[in-house]
C-alpha cells in the first residue's frame, strides 16, 4: 500500500472514521491526530516536498526548532513565521499560525541532515517529529 495512502487510512481508523471527507486522500505525507504527528518520523530525500495534512479537528501547528534543523536549511512554520520565537509569541497572543481539520502546509528539504519540528499548543503532550533527510 502507497505510504500516503496508508496514513490516510490509518488516521480514518484511528478516529472512528469521523474523518469522512479525508478517507482515502493521498496528498499528505504526515498527519496530525489530537496529539501526535503521524508517522513520528520520516526518511525523504533532498528536494522531497513534505506535506503535513491537520486530520484532526483540533488545531495545530508545524513549528521548526531552530536548534534542530540542519545549518543552511530554511526555517519553516506554519503562519510564515521567521523564527521559534516568533511563531511561539504569535501563537501565545491570539492563535497564529494553527491549521485547522483538512488544512495542509509544506515545506521543501534542500539540505540533507536532521529536522525536528512540533506543535505549538501540544508540544508539553509529546506531539514532535523529524524528518530525516538523505542525499
Amino acid at each position: 500500500m502507497h505510504r500516503r495512502a496508508f496514513l490516510a487510512t490509518g488516521a480514518v481508523a484511528l478516529s472512528g472514521g469521523c474523518l469522512g471527507a479525508l478517507a482515502g486522500d493521498d496528498g499528505y505525507d504526515i498527519g496530525m491526530s489530537s496529539q501526535a504527528f503521524d508517522p513520528e518520523t520520516i526518511e525523504v530525500e533532498v528536494g522531497t516536498e513534505v506535506v503535513w495534512r491537520n486530520t484532526n479537528s483540533r488545531g495545530h501547528t508545524v513549528t521548526a526548532y531552530e536548534a534542530g534543523i540542519p545549518d543552511g536549511a530554511a526555517y519553516f512554520a506554519t503562519g510564515g513565521f521567521d523564527s521559534e520565537d516568533a511563531a511561539r509569541e504569535a501563537w501565545r497572543e491570539d492563535g497564529s499560525g494553527n491549521i485547522y481539520g483538512g488544512e495542509t502546509f509544506s515545506y521543501t528539504v534542500e539540505v540533507p541532515g536532521t529536522y525536528r519540528y512540533f506543535c505549538i499548543p501540544h508540544e508539553s503532550g509529546g506531539m514532535v517529529g523529524t524528518i530525516e533527510v538523505t542525499e
